[in-house]
């Protein structure tokens, strides 16, 4: 397993080592003490999240606050996403500015975002099954959100806004300025 930082201190892609043969491939898509020796930080996972999706749908940018906030650690099952990690945390040289990476089923990538990251996708490939795993429980009074479309934030999710299928409840977050 390789791990690089990326830009964002604390955000992380991991590529796993993966053993192909004849039939088929083999993978270990997570093991905690690796992983916490490969970041050089303890994290306990407490949920495992999954969603399907067609192409075009956008999900984000999600966040939780507070004693909620969570770090994930998101992978593609099926198909290929655009993954969208923001950094929220005001502390930071890098406060402000987003790190895309390609999550396929090919590829086997993860990303670790940590608590204190906004994040979303979009569907690349005709469906996806995207999995993330989370380091405290959800709470929806601690849910935040910025619009996937904010003009400082300047994300280009690499396929025409026409094409974007997002929800309503995404349609309306607040931007980027107004919330930090």
């Amino acid at each position: 397993m390789t791990v690089k930082e990326t830009k964002l201190k604390g955000c992380f892609i991991i590529e796993p080592k993966i053993f192909n043969d004849s039939r088929g491939y083999f993978f270990e898509s997570f093991n905690q003490q690796t992983f916490n020796a490969l970041i050089n930080h303890e994290v306990n996972f407490v949920q495992d999240n999954e969603s399907f999706s067609s192409k075009g749908v956008l999900r984000g940018l999600h966040y939780q606050t507070g004693e909620h906030a969570q770090a994930k650690l998101v992978r593609v099952i099926k198909g290929s996403v655009l993954d969208v990690v923001v950094d929220l945390r005001k502390d930071s040289p890098t406060f402000g500015q987003h790190e895309t990476v390609e999550l396929t089923e090919t590829n086997k990538k993860q990303l670790f975002v940590p608590r204190g990251f906004a994040h979303g996708f979009v569907v690349l490939s005709d469906t996806a099954i995207f999995s993330y795993k989370c380091d405290n429980f959800y709470n929806k009074a601690s849910e935040g959100g910025i619009i996937y479309n904010d003009k400082t934030l300047d994300i280009d999710w690499r396929l025409p806004n026409e094409d974007l299928i997002v929800s309503e409840k995404d349609l309306v977050l607040p931007n980027f300025e107004s919330r930090f």
